[in-house]
């Protein structure tokens, strides 16, 4: 297939997916846009699990190595800054708007359209898997975590994020940690109780002041940030505890459970992990699909934000069209060029190391 082709196509499905709602955790629409494109496509081994769509090249090999691509089919609630129809596709001087056009349906179409072009290739170095999952954005309990047991294994993976072509080498991960600092209630016009706002207090002193030995040379440092508090019911009684939220963005040189035990050792307040799901990843600069834009004169960078990337074992690389600036925003949109230029892309990219 011609890619002028696959990149009308790409569009073409965009816009279906965009005029459908799929808010994370109700992408079953979607989904059957997707199989019903595949099948439409050619392609036969489609598979499904609730929401997840997945699928093999047609020259399946099981003792070949396997690429996964990956990218998510569901969208963020639309907010309330749009002042367009959030469901409407409408392209205007070569931008096409809506829900899901940039985060991460232009990335998904891509990745789609890539698979397509190697599809019924005999002849590759590598299969091909292609894998557009669910309940991104909420990590909700049918995301690409419940499928990843049920896939065939794969060497690496490319994530089909908006990042603007540009390789995203690593990503942070993310712990959300609730502290809970100790006290002892008492009459606060007499010198009874231990206020446990002051003890918190050193413990949010020590979150502000910490640095961690090890600094990545791609995400730099491990940044820890107290972003709630909460303590006391009434203006004369000193509070017997506490409670603060810490935002902790890892780095590649510690695992989550590391930099939890580290706080641990340094904070007097009971330290509950809300979530430890998001681990830090990263991908050598040495690794062949990396080696392989640096070619094509794509820079390497490290990610401040979250994605299915956190729960992939394997070496992945983030990458896709579009700008991670617009994720999230009202009025979301897309270049069509940048869809174009993205299937380009990753076609080049992936045959210098699979064909």
């Amino acid at each position: 297939m011609k890619i002028e082709t696959l990149q009308y196509n790409a569009v073409e499905l965009l816009k279906k997916l965009i005029a459908t709602p799929s808010i994370s955790g109700d992408e079953k629409i979607t989904g059957d846009i997707l199989v019903s494109f595949l099948k439409e496509n050619g392609v036969e081994n489609i598979n499904r699990q609730d929401n997840n769509i997945w699928a093999l090249n047609k020259f399946y090999d099981k003792s070949k190595p396997t690429v996964l691509l990956n990218s998510h089919h569901d969208t963020v609630k639309p907010n309330s800054g749009y002042t367009r129809d959030p469901f409407s596709p409408d392209i205007e001087d070569g931008i096409l708007y809506g829900l899901g056009s940039n985060d991460a349906g232009g990335p998904a179409v891509s990745l789609l359209s890539t698979f397509l072009y190697f599809y019924n290739n005999a002849n590759l170095k590598y299969n091909v898997m292609v894998a557009i999952s669910a309940e991104e954005e909420n990590s909700g309990p049918n995301c690409i975590v419940s499928l990843l047991p049920n896939l065939p294994d794969f060497e690496f993976a490319i994530v089909g994020e908006p990042t603007q072509m540009q390789m995203a080498v690593a990503e942070k991960g993310l712990m959300v940690l609730e502290g809970f600092a100790p006290g002892k209630a008492g009459h606060a016009a007499r010198e009874e109780g231990e206020n446990a706002i002051y003890n918190a207090m050193k413990d949010i002193a020590w979150f502000q002041s910490y640095q961690f030995d090890k600094e990545s040379n791609v995400l730099g440092k491990v940044k820890m940030s107290v972003t709630q508090i909460e303590a006391g019911k009434q203006h004369n009684v000193v509070p017997d505890t506490c409670k603060y939220v810490v935002d902790v963005r890892n780095t590649e040189e510690y695992t989550n459970q590391e930099v939890y035990d580290i706080i641990n050792e340094n904070t007097v307040s009971r330290i509950h992990p809300r979530s430890m799901r998001f681990n830090p990843s990263f991908i050598s600069k040495n690794h062949p699909i990396v080696l392989a834009g640096t070619k094509l004169g794509r820079t390497m960078y490290g990610s401040p934000t979250q994605s299915d990337q956190a729960f992939i074992k394997q070496p992945s690389l983030k990458m896709g069209p579009g700008d991670s600036a617009r994720s999230h925003t009202a009025n979301e949109y897309i270049h069509i060029s940048e869809i174009n230029e993205g299937i380009e892309l990753y076609i080049n990219i992936l045959s210098d190391v699979i064909v």
